[in-house]
């Protein structure tokens, strides 16, 4: 099993590895530990560097697995072999603008819940923008921008963001902690990550964060749509 850093420290931008396992058809190595996003939940995976033995080795995309994390090289990159130490590096810069785009969803999915009520059916996200669908029956341009000044308030607010793990009997114990439509989590999972805006939303999630909400910055809903009788998509974009 990969033993996944980045659940506990979102900030952690460097590490140390050993490749466990290789598949050559793929071009691609799991490591015993990592603070390589591998995508999921709607956030894409990150990218950046293993350096084994002086050389550079681009991680050009990352997968979930059973076992953890696969990290796909680039076809140029030599493939290391198992027992290999590395030197793991994230591509901060676009780790932080999903990190800042991560949590203004959050926000985003916190105030439409404690406002009006209403439930995620779906969302995605790239670098300072994104989309997040809701079970509203009508939606104006008028309550699109109430909306994003109660965003936008919330991160103002700076409100801290803190992540714990717990057993699940324990974390389905808390009311609404899922906020999406259907209940994505697998059955069989003994333990929940849980993020919780202090003050605002608390939600099962697996994804990485900034630690306070001023860390965001302003957020702008560029755009909503109806996607349904009660499913409407609303489209949000981060300052730089």
């Amino acid at each position: 099993m990969t033993r996944l850093l980045y659940q506990s420290d979102a900030y952690l931008q460097e590490f140390n590895a050993v490749v466990q396992s290789v598949d050559a058809e793929n071009h691609a190595v799991q490591l015993d530990q990592t603070a390589l996003y591998p995508g999921g939940g709607g956030q894409p995976y990150d990218t950046g560097v293993l350096i084994a033995a002086g050389q550079e080795l681009a991680v050009v995309r990352s997968r979930k697995s059973a076992e953890g994390a696969w990290h796909f090289l680039a076809p140029e990159a030599p493939l290391p072999e198992p027992g290999t130490p590395v030197q793991g590096r994230v591509d901060w810069e676009r780790r932080f603008r999903l990190m800042r785009t991560h949590t203004a969803m959050h926000i985003l999915c916190g105030v439409v819940f404690r406002d009006y009520g209403a439930q995620v059916t779906g969302g995605d996200m790239e670098p300072l923008k994104g989309r997040m669908d809701f079970e509203f029956e009508s939606l104006s341009k008028d309550l699109v921008g109430v909306i994003e000044a109660a965003v936008n308030r919330e991160v103002q607010a700076a409100r801290d963001v803190r992540v714990q793990i717990l057993p699940r009997e324990e974390a389905f114990r808390i009311p609404d902690l899922i906020r999406t439509k259907i209940n994505l989590l697998p059955p069989g999972i003994s333990e929940v990550r849980v993020v919780e805006i202090v003050g605002l939303d608390l939600q099962a999630d697996g994804g990485t964060h900034v630690a306070n909400t001023r860390d965001v910055g302003r957020m702008h809903i560029s755009d909503y749509k109806s996607k349904g009788k009660i499913n409407k998509r609303i489209y949000v974009e981060m300052e730089e």
